[in-house]
């Protein structure tokens, strides 16, 4: 198995699960924080590979959903800079397996990625979709 570098929210519940799959699967998980991480353009860009900039955010972040960050609007340099000053923006989890990176937690893109050994139920474990969730994840 491998160490999964895991770039989280703490106390997020969803990050909180996750964590527990790629245990479960016998995964070395090093949790750090993506809110306090010294974050540098060129570290930050490449978890975002080849994706659409709209993809890289957060949509549960206040500032995008107050409408004050319109993702779909954003430069990669522009996104980037945001992100350098708010990193509740950055969709979580980042993942960092050697070389390989990783952004988000699609059940079947981690498996393929590097194995689980077990799947929830759940198919989406990156949106808070509730109140009482979304205020343990630290969303406001």
């Amino acid at each position: 198995m491998v160490t999964v570098y895991f770039y989280e929210k703490p106390g997020c519940v969803n990050n909180t699960k996750q964590k527990k799959l790629l245990a479960a699967a016998g995964h070395q998980v090093v949790a750090k924080n993506l809110l306090t991480e010294n974050w540098q353009p060129e570290y930050l860009r490449p978890f975002f590979g080849a994706l659409p900039v709209r993809d890289w955010f957060n949509v549960s972040a206040p500032a995008i959903k107050q409408g004050e960050v319109e993702p779909d609007k954003l430069t990669e340099q522009e996104a980037i800079a945001l992100m350098l000053e708010n990193p509740l923006l950055i969709r979580r989890p980042l993942m960092r397996v050697g070389d390989s990176l990783m952004v988000g937690f699609d059940q079947k893109a981690v498996d393929d990625w590097i194995g689980l050994k077990e799947k929830t139920d759940t198919t989406d474990l990156e949106s808070c979709t509730r109140s009482l969730v979304q205020a343990r994840c630290g969303h406001e």
